[in-house]
């Protein structure tokens, strides 16, 4: 059986728990915050890091210090390890009675080359599920086809 290893990181209370919850079908629908307690040092990245094979970076748009906090993000999990941009989704996650305004959401390079979703789980729950299936359909082909690639090294 394949094991993918993707990473979702990102500001606190950006919504981390909530959609990885909701993807992985452990709650029904959304509730009030609760903060977890994530991996707040710095020093045990590296380790959360090995062997990785995807990095989601969920922030909430309408921070504008999550903006400029998820460039940090992407430099240390991403361009570090190094990931290809490709493996990396960006998720701006609408809470529930925000705004959500989704077309005026502009990123500086280098993130504004990556595939961005915008998920609200009050408007459109399903979609944001697909995004996420699509999303780890494409890690698991890269897995596939690079295990294929080194099979075909070690056989030639």
């Amino acid at each position: 059986m394949l094991k993918v290893k993707v990473l979702l990181v990102g500001p606190r209370e950006s919504g981390k728990s909530v959609l990885a919850n909701f993807v992985s079908e452990s709650v029904e629908g959304i509730g009030s915050y609760s903060p977890t307690q994530g991996v707040r040092f710095e020093t045990c990245w590296p380790a959360l890091m090995k062997d990785s094979h995807g990095v989601i970076i969920i922030f909430n748009p309408e921070l504008p210090s999550h903006l400029k906090e998820i460039e940090m993000w992407y430099s240390c999990f991403v361009q570090q390890q190094p990931l290809l941009d490709s493996q990396c989704l960006l998720v701006a996650h609408h809470k529930p009675g925000s705004a959500g305004d989704t077309e005026n959401l502009s990123l500086a390079y280098p993130l504004n080359k990556l595939k961005l979703i915008h998920s609200n789980l009050e408007e459109d729950p399903e979609d944001v599920r697909m995004e996420f299936m699509k999303y780890f359909r494409s890690i698991i082909t890269l897995i596939n086809e690079s295990r294929d690639r080194e099979e075909m090294s070690i056989i030639s």
